[in-house]
């Protein structure tokens, strides 16, 4: 799990330029160009330690070090496997991919998708790698992750069994970009085995830095010819394929020369008059080439005779090259599926494209604070990270009856393959989005509460909640401002997210959260105003010097909590009457006048009372959303890090105990108190030297 400082850094290094694809993050501090120097100098090969040639590199489980299918596993260079090995020869293409004993078919199609675009293919592989020309055993590769791209380095010791390569191979033998690239993201994940079950899409974006969308052809968008249309024009990565329902599918072509379980590019949509009537066309390319769809619209059908001949010059294509036309309602009777990987503004150089405006955030989901769960959870719902989207600008091509704002969302959960070596897996996320109330247009210091969920239904949602890396969907809503609410189906999942809105026009997009700020009310109190029954009773709690301490205090309490069945305590520890004493002590005796003992005695009343009023199921304790609640009821307004340092100091299994609650809400005044009293200039910051700082912290 990242912290909110780590998150911190990354911004400020993002802002820097640092994690574009010119200036990737070097993954493990390793930089290329400073190893392979020291390597052609030390006249060495490169060999990784941060990635060794070990069974900790293959995986954990069937991959592990005592696995059956690690045995006799070596680890070799190409040039021990073949006599004239090649990073890349004449060209990459889809034949150099063939997989090994690895289920990472999910991770080769989308390595085979993009070979059809060379210029994407060299952002992800450097063309100008070989095993000639000062070779030092060393390669590099850039993948996308999580909003900054990485530049991974590799020595080329790869696996091998029987000495054969163990996972991806080319057809010939010879080449090894593919072998190689597969090994730098098996890095990047932890291991070979992580790599094991996905989803296309997942590559896809790792590849690119886009967002994926799924659609099911089977129930498609109403307006799905003009979304394919739009990603087109903005340089979209489009994919369709024909589900198999059993294993001898897979590859098999229909009477239509379609081919199951196969990955088609989608690569243009247009529109003829034909028969008095507008047709909706779809392009399509099968990579293998040659088998190509024989039906209306191919390239030898007689509906070409029938379109004008500007038309038919500006479409037809008659060769077998694997590409060919077919109308869009047969495009949804005969494909399955339909994936687009929308691009990035930093993926497309020139004009030739419109592109999208982008906006992302990190954020995280921690149990007990910011962790809410789905709405099946309406007691912890709103307690999710909040943002904002504010759309201004509707679209300058609406579909018909359609007009609004476009805006796609795609909620991606972290680094969730690299755990996997610890049991952890894939949480499953969604989110909902909800039209901002009028009272809170333009404020971002607030956070919405339970009640405003439970009155008010979500403008959309994500399609499904799913154990996916990423759930992404694409929306068009009318102006307005836009309330999303990312979260786990689950509550009190702790996970790191990150969060993508790609719209059509610039948007402004940004995370609410409640200010930081105090409204405690001040108890003023006289000795006059104190009654002579609390006078006499001080007197004999406090003794000869007249004054309480900390331990003092600490039996008087315990003995008045313990005798209370409403509420679940062990007494006051000695901490919590310690942060009491500090809070009151004006004169630095560490002790407690009467006046000073009163006002305590005036905010345990208010506390316990405020105790029971937010113990919603009269547990006899808070419960972590419970404890938010009160901390509000008690003057004070804090945002989602501060809640989950409060859930991660005072609560024990998510529950606060009355002295823990106490303890908190007197160390939070006692913080409150002492910066404004050394923000002279009430700016909002303050300066203090080295014993100054000592001076505060051991209070």
């Amino acid at each position: 799990m990242t912290s909110r400082a780590d998150r911190l850094a990354h911004q400020q290094q993002k802002e820097g330029g640092v994690g574009t694809n010119k200036r990737a993050v070097k993954f493990s501090g390793q930089d290329y160009e400073t190893l392979w120097k020291e390597c052609l100098r030390s006249g060495r090969l490169f060999e990784d330690d941060c990635f060794p040639a070990g069974s900790k590199s293959l995986g954990y489980e069937e991959l592990g070090p005592y696995s059956f299918k690690t045995r006799e596993v070596v680890w070799k260079r190409p040039k021990e496997l073949c006599p004239d090995p090649k990073f890349i020869d004449g060209g990459a293409t889809r034949t150099d991919i063939c997989q090994g004993a690895l289920g990472d078919c999910w991770l080769l199609a989308a390595i085979a998708s993009l070979t059809l675009d060379q210029r994407i293919l060299a952002r992800v592989v450097p063309p100008d790698q070989t095993f000639t020309e000062d070779y030092a055993g060393i390669f590099h590769f850039q993948f996308w992750q999580f909003g900054e791209w990485v530049e991974v380095v590799v020595d080329d010791r790869l696996p091998t069994k029987d000495g054969k390569l163990l996972f991806v191979h080319s057809a010939q033998g010879s080449e090894f970009w593919s072998a190689l690239l597969e090994k730098a993201y098996a890095k990047v994940n932890g291991c070979y085995e992580a790599l094991s079950g996905g989803s296309t899409t997942e590559g896809f974006e790792d590849f690119t830095g886009g967002i994926s969308e799924r659609h099911d052809l089977g129930n498609a968008d109403p307006h799905l010819f003009h979304i394919i249309k739009k990603a087109l024009e903005r340089g979209s990565l489009l994919g369709c394929s024909i589900d198999i329902t059993n294993a001898s599918d897979s590859e098999a072509v229909t009477y239509r020369k379609l081919v199951k379980g196969h990955a088609y590019s989608v690569t243009g949509a247009d529109q003829v008059e034909y028969g008095g009537e507008a047709v909706h066309l779809i392009r399509i390319r099968n990579p293998w080439g040659q088998v190509e769809w024989n039906g209306a619209w191919s390239d030898d059908s007689s509906e070409w005779r029938y379109v004008s001949s500007d038309d038919r010059a500006r479409l037809t294509n008659r060769s077998d090259d694997g590409e060919f036309w077919m109308s869009f309602s047969d495009f949804l009777r005969q494909y399955s599926r339909l994936e687009i990987c929308n691009l990035t503004p930093d993926a497309l150089t020139g004009d030739d494209y419109k592109k999208w405006a982008e906006t992302e955030f990190e954020d995280t989901w921690r149990r007990g604070s910011s962790a809410g769960g789905c709405r099946n959870y309406p007691n912890s719902f709103w307690m999710n990270p909040q943002f904002v989207i504010k759309l201004e600008e509707v679209d300058d091509d609406p579909d018909e009856g359609q007009e609004g704002c476009t805006f796609i969302v795609g909620l991606m959960q972290k680094n969730r393959r690299r755990m996997r070596k610890m049991g952890e897996d894939m949480e499953t996320i969604g989110f909902a989005i909800y039209e901002l109330p009028e009272e809170c247009s333009g404020l971002r210091n607030v956070h919405l509460k339970r009640d405003f969920f439970l009155r008010n239904a979500s403008a959309a949602r994500s399609e499904t909640f799913i154990n996916l890396r990423e759930v992404c969907n694409h929306f068009c809503l009318p102006p307005g401002e836009y309330l999303i609410i990312p979260s786990t189906f689950e509550p009190n999942k702790n996970a790191d997210f990150y969060l993508r809105v790609l719209s059509e026009k610039n948007a402004d997009f940004q995370e609410i959260d409640d200010a930081v700020e105090s409204h405690v009310e001040q108890i003023d109190i006289d000795e006059d105003d104190i009654s002579s029954h609390f006078k006499s009773l001080f007197g004999q709690l406090a003794g000869d010097d007249v004054e309480i301490c900390a331990f003092e205090l600490q039996k008087i309490l315990s003995r008045v909590v313990t005798r209370r069945s409403d509420i679940k305590t062990d007494g006051f520890t000695l901490t919590t009457c310690r942060t009491m004493v500090n809070l009151l002590d004006k004169d630095g005796s560490g002790k407690l006048g009467l006046v000073e003992f009163r006002i305590l005695w005036a905010k345990i009343e208010k506390f316990l009372e405020i105790y029971k009023d937010r113990d919603m199921d009269q547990s006899g304790c808070m419960s972590a959303p419970e404890m938010r609640m009160a901390v509000e009821a008690a003057g004070f307004s804090l945002n989602n890090p501060l809640h989950q340092i409060i859930v991660a100091r005072y609560s024990q299994d998510l529950h606060i105990d009355f002295d823990n609650f106490v303890c908190c809400l007197i160390r939070l005044e006692l913080l409150f108190n002492t910066f404004k009293a050394l923000d002279e200039d009430g700016d909002g910051m303050i300066s203090l030297s080295f014993f100054e700082w000592l001076d505060m912290a051991m209070l």
